[in-house]
């Protein structure tokens, strides 16, 4: 299954559905496709489309995907990696209204620079992405709050 995350943000981002969903129409993509689509108007024929969901809810279908595509929001991406996923982001983009800024760039542009995920960025084939993701190996993901604790816990465990 692949799980595509648009976040709850007020501005729509139906960029990255129309191509999924094109894909996925045009016989591209055979898996299943979860959409938590938040504030995006959208329906599809070719997509399970889920506005919001529990954070439960998103915690299985974090689990069970084999894909995450999701907008650039940091805790999504974040939340894909501490799962082990493989993640392509795709950066809401101001000029196309789907943000009020392009402050998403700087965080694909530095996690891909890292190689712990494939971005979406403008002009980019989609598909390609995908075929890259299955042979990807997304470098491991440890945010600098868990590197403290680490540190804090091996200075008191001593």
């Amino acid at each position: 299954m692949i799980f595509v995350i648009l976040g709850t943000h007020e501005l729509p981002f139906t960029r990255l559905l129309n191509e999924v969903e094109r894909l996925k129409k045009e016989g591209f993509i055979e898996d299943e496709i979860i959409v938590q689509n938040g504030n995006t108007p959208f329906k599809s024929g070719y997509m399970e489309l889920r506005p919001f969901v529990t954070f439960e809810q998103m915690d299985q279908l974090f689990d069970e995907a084999r894909l995450i595509i999701t907008h650039a929001g940091t805790g999504s991406v974040i939340t894909g990696l501490k799962k082990k996923k493989k993640v392509i982001a795709a950066p809401r983009l101001e000029k196309y209204g789907e943000h009020n800024d392009d402050h998403q760039l700087q965080l694909t542009e530095s996690f891909t620079e890292q190689g712990h995920i494939l971005n979406w960025g403008e002009g980019d084939n989609l598909l390609e992405l995908i075929h890259e993701s299955e042979t990807f190996e997304p470098k491991p993901f440890q945010s600098k709050q868990e590197q403290m604790f680490s540190v804090i816990k091996n200075f008191i465990d001593q």
